[in-house]
């Protein structure tokens, strides 16, 4: 299984026998190299979206078009892009679980907001979600953009993900103590792998209270476009 971080909340997963791209924002991205955009979405099968907003969505519609590939995520966002724009969408909700070339992958709650620009203002997008993703021996929890909140504790208990893919910027999400103590908390993570920061000034740029406050975990700085083998 590998996990290669394309910059602020993006991921290309290959696991299983899917490859799927997490919030796949390229265009415009400060901090991922355009120049590699085919070696990022290149054999992708999937598209994974958290939420509408913009520095997550960005380029989904664009490669969904592009490779012919479905998007997958909240009903209300993804069927709506399916009957206007013309893609393949599959779409589900909270509790639900669907089958991604052999990854099971569970949509789970998270504690955010989501829309899409409008020209008179923020366009509903249905709600914000994180996921637990199983595949390969293994159960990643993609927290997706959310502040601690007390559904991690079931959520903790009932999926045992090994796997942490955790927002840590601060400012819009989690900052790196929050995402600690919720990591704590409520999960047992061995491996622990922060996003969302980095990207802007305004967000957190070291993962260093991470570490700092998990002990024992293997808390993974990720690189843009360096693969790491999980």
């Amino acid at each position: 299984m590998k996990l290669t971080w394309l910059g602020h909340s993006g991921f290309r997963l290959e696991i299983e026998d899917a490859v799927i791209l997490i919030d796949p924002w390229l265009s415009g991205n400060p901090v991922f190299p355009e120049d590699q955009r085919a070696q990022a979405i290149g054999g992708a099968t999937h598209i994974l979206l958290t939420h509408g907003h913009g520095d997550h969505s960005g380029d989904t519609l664009a490669i969904a078009k592009e490779l012919k590939i479905p998007v997958v995520g909240i009903f209300d966002l993804v069927n709506s892009w399916a009957t206007h724009q013309g893609i393949d969408g599959m779409g589900f909700n909270k509790g639900g679980t669907v089958d991604l070339g052999g990854a099971k992958v569970t949509m789970v709650n998270a504690s955010h907001s989501s829309s899409l620009d409008g020209a008179d203002g923020p366009i509903y997008a249905g709600h914000e979600s994180g996921y637990m993703i199983a595949g390969e021996g293994h159960v990643i929890y993609v927290s997706g953009d959310t502040d601690i909140m007390a559904d991690m504790d079931w959520m903790g208990e009932y999926h045992q993900p090994d796997i942490g893919i955790l927002c840590a910027g601060g400012h819009f999400t989690m900052d790196m103590r929050r995402a600690a103590f919720a990591a704590r908390k409520y999960f047992d993570f061995k491996t622990v792998i922060p996003c969302h920061y980095k990207t802007f000034p305004l967000l957190e740029q070291s993962a260093q209270p991470l570490i700092d406050g998990l002990p024992g975990v293997d808390v993974i700085e990720p690189q843009v476009m360096k693969a790491i083998d999980l």
